[in-house]
């Protein structure tokens, strides 16, 4: 395990202009909804932060970052950390192995559990492109 990497919120950046910016996906497949701490021009004031809908097609990129690890040898993605340590996700295809590591099933298919830092393995930030051009659904 890596101790420089500090367990991150999965959550979108996206780069636009000259800065780069937390994001989300907005309410049409095109929007990215851009979030400032500070107020800048063509945002707009909203609870304690600015915001700003631009077109996928204006951003430079657009990523998803989320912190993995690997737990008991499989896969994770890790959700949160506190003193109890962190909060996984198991992210392989066997929930009976999810199970006998420890996962409590919290929906059909989706198993969390929470563990000692030092059990969780290959720590890293991935950064995984979102395509600019959204996918239409079909009639």
């Amino acid at each position: 395990m890596n101790a420089e990497i500090e367990v991150v919120a999965s959550g979108f950046v996206a780069h636009f202009g000259e800065r780069s910016y937390a994001a989300a996906l907005g309410g049409d497949p095109d929007e990215v909804v851009l979030f400032s701490e500070e107020a800048e021009e063509g945002f707009e004031a909203a609870s304690g932060y600015w915001r700003r809908v631009v077109s996928r097609a204006d951003l430079d990129w657009l990523v998803m970052v989320r912190t993995v690890g690997a737990f008991g040898g499989e896969p994770c993605v890790v959700l949160d950390e506190d003193e109890d340590g962190l909060h996984i996700a198991y992210t392989g295809h066997n929930g009976m192995k999810a199970e006998a590591l420890g996962y409590w099933m919290v929906d059909h298919g989706a198993y969390e559990v929470v563990v000692p830092r030092e059990e969780v393995f290959s720590i890293r930030i991935e950064r995984i492109p979102v395509s600019l051009t959204p996918e239409r659904p079909g009639p």
